[in-house]
């Protein structure tokens, strides 16, 4: 072998070493480029029971890796859906921590400041045969039975909104469900509408609960006229020949209890005047009387 193949050789053996040597130390000091991915995180400090708004979210970037399972890609998964716990600014949402679309988890997001939420039985008969859906507009009836004098019937709230049915919180199309069927009956599952009031008329309701039946009257949502709080309807209506005088309940009105007259109090008798002595005194020709007790 010829000196140049030699030099040859050791050439091509120096550079293959070279070349092996850099990519070692470059793939040892050259920083590793991982995969980024965008998800959203809240822009501010977000209590409880927020409905989440498009300037409360906004897209921010983490390594792939770290991605939460629950995490949340998409904005509109997140818009108009109440927060179950509290987030802090850029900390990520995820389907954990709010509410379902028709969930009734979210349901305390939906009351009003003020105002509270109080169940009520229904059945097909008192609840409009199930064509009340939620945020619908409706009366509260209430109707105390007893004897036919006794008997009334009265709109004890009016144009409440039905925050839920059953657990149901959103309008649905679809049709009602047909009840589930057995070898001897047909059971229909216990049904309750939520609605929404004032504290002094949840007390009201929940009296009304207890004395009596409880029946919802679908309004137009544009009807926000009330009826008279002391209109009622009494057994009068349907019995005409009923006597007024055993009706508590008169001319479609409460009729108020006759006012008793208090005894007057006694005036003490004065003492009758005691006798006086007259005198007759002459002095002359004058005459003058004087009186002594």
């Amino acid at each position: 072998m010829d000196r140049q193949k030699v030099m040859l050789i050791f050439g091509g053996a120096w550079i293959s070493a070279a070349l092996l040597t850099w990519f070692l130390y470059a793939s040892v000091k050259t920083p590793r480029v991982e995969k980024m991915a965008a998800i959203l995180a809240a822009t501010r400090e977000l209590p409880a029971g927020t409905r989440l708004r498009k300037g409360d979210l906004k897209p921010i970037r983490i390594l792939e890796r770290d991605v939460p399972k629950t995490a949340i890609l998409d904005e509109k998964e997140a818009l108009d859906r109440p927060l179950l716990f509290p987030l802090s600014a850029n900390e990520p949402v995820t389907t954990t921590k709010i509410a379902g679309v028709t969930g009734i988890e979210g349901l305390p997001a939906n009351i009003e400041i003020g105002k509270r939420a109080i169940s009520v039985p229904i059945t097909d008969t008192s609840g409009v045969s199930g064509l009340i859906q939620p945020r619908a507009h409706v009366d509260v009836l209430f109707t105390r039975s007893g004897p036919m004098s006794e008997a009334v019937t009265a709109t004890i709230l009016d144009d409440v909104i039905v925050l839920a049915i059953g657990r149901n919180t959103e309008t649905t199309s679809s049709a009602t469900p047909a009840p589930a069927t057995t070898a001897n009956q047909t059971v229909r599952p216990a049904q309750s509408a939520t609605l929404l009031v004032t504290p002094e008329q949840s007390r009201k309701l929940e009296l009304a609960k207890n004395q009596g039946k409880i029946s919802l009257a679908l309004r137009n949502p544009l009807d926000h006229g009330a009826a008279a709080s002391d209109s009622v309807t009494t057994s009068q209506a349907l019995y005409p020949d009923l006597p007024a005088s055993n009706a508590i309940f008169r001319n479609n009105r409460v009729a108020r209890p006759p006012a008793v007259e208090k005894p007057r109090a006694e005036v003490p008798k004065a003492d009758p005047p005691k006798p006086k002595k007259v005198i007759d005194v002459f002095r002359g020709d004058k005459h003058v009387q004087e009186t002594f007790e």
